[in-house]
């Protein structure tokens, strides 16, 4: 099953969004203190959220257009697969010294039916609700 978030639209250069978001230890500040045992390095990342051990990796990067992460599964828990990505795009106006940027973010997972009832629905909200977060921290952070 596919889930496309909204396209957020950020007031940043796609380079400083990309230099970010590829890069687990990046994110050590920001969940470091929300998640149980969260251990990162540049390329994996592995924590608990509500008793459930989550992995993951780095599996693409494409230099301020994608970055591509799926499960770990090295890393143990999460016994559903799935790759999550996010897509940028500069759409700074020609002339312009504001930068602007647009991502939105795609999901990737494998659900059984049973499951496909219980939280299929609330995949698209989430997916929406990471992307319009992300272009919050980047639009509201102090640079």
């Amino acid at each position: 099953m596919r889930y496309t978030s909204k396209q957020v639209q950020i007031a940043r250069p796609d380079a400083m969004i990309y230099r970010v978001l590829s890069n687990f230890e990046n994110f050590t500040p920001i969940l470091g203190d929300k998640v149980e045992g969260w251990e990162a390095t540049e390329e994996r990342c592995k924590f608990r959220a509500k008793g459930i051990t989550v992995g993951l990796k780095m599996v693409e990067r494409q230099p301020n257009k994608l970055i591509k992460v799926c499960a770990d599964e090295a890393a143990g828990g999460m016994p559903i697969p799935f790759t999550f990505w996010a897509q940028m795009k500069d759409t700074t106006p020609e002339g312009s010294t504001t930068p602007n940027t647009h991502m939105r973010l795609v999901l990737d997972i494998e659900l059984n039916p049973m499951m496909k009832m219980m939280v299929g629905g609330k995949m698209q909200d989430a997916v929406d609700s990471i992307a319009e977060q992300i272009a919050q921290a980047f639009n509201n952070a102090h640079i």
